[in-house]
């Protein structure tokens, strides 16, 4: 399948369902946000529903990306109240500049099936493999375009991610948080140029792993 028709599809129920006749009966989605932003950290949510759940609920699922952001915090309460288990882990920008982004991208996606209240048979996950996590694992591309608990799970990473950046946005005001929820977009990085990085800014990350000189890292 190419990219351009996994684009078009709206996520289904087909991978889990496979599992499902297969004997998993406690499959996880798993997705994360933020992991390109200059600023703040990445979340991953994992979300686990029941087998053959009828719910309309998921026929209005989508990859978070694809949705406003009213229409992800209007689905967000609305998927942690129908779905079995879900949880959500959080890797901060000290914590990427350390490891590195790929690194606390896996350890937020652990902690988020550490929080979820039953052990998952297998996971679905967009893009990453979890190599010291004894589960078995279907990893896709795309996964949160085409597969209706990993797309779920992009919905609760995101939304919980930008309550973060929002918070922060009131500790740090003058790089607009809340707009932008700290990605590169000209506002960032005009106010990085201004002021220099603030502490939840990803060092190791261009532009700030520029030479000192063209920021303030004091």
């Amino acid at each position: 399948m190419c990219a351009e028709q996994v684009d078009q599809l709206e996520p289904t129920f087909a991978a889990e369902e496979r599992l499902w006749a297969q004997g998993f009966r406690c499959v996880a989605g798993i997705d994360e946000a933020g992991r390109g932003a200059l600023a703040g950290p990445v979340v991953a949510a994992a979300v686990v529903i029941a087998p053959g759940d009828p719910a309309p609920l998921w026929a209005e699922v989508r990859d978070s990306k694809l949705l406003t952001a009213g229409q992800r915090q209007a689905l967000a309460p609305r998927i942690q109240q129908q779905a079995v288990a879900w949880g959500v882990g959080v890797a901060d920008a000290a914590t990427i500049d350390a490891i590195g982004i790929a690194a606390a991208t896996r350890l937020a996606m652990q902690q988020a099936l550490a929080a979820l209240s039953l052990m998952p048979d297998h996971l679905l996950i967009d893009w990453v493999r979890l190599p010291q996590t004894p589960i078995p694992q279907t990893v896709q591309p795309k996964a949160d375009r085409t597969m209706i608990s990993v797309a779920a799970a992009s919905i609760l990473a995101k939304v919980h991610r930008d309550q973060l950046m929002l918070a922060y946005d009131v500790c740090y005001p003058l790089y607009r948080f809340g707009a932008h929820k700290g990605y590169g977009v000209a506002a960032h990085l005009t106010a990085l140029t201004t002021h220099g990085p603030c502490p939840i800014h990803r060092r190791s990350f261009a532009p700030l792993a520029r030479p000192p000189q063209l920021f303030d890292l004091a």
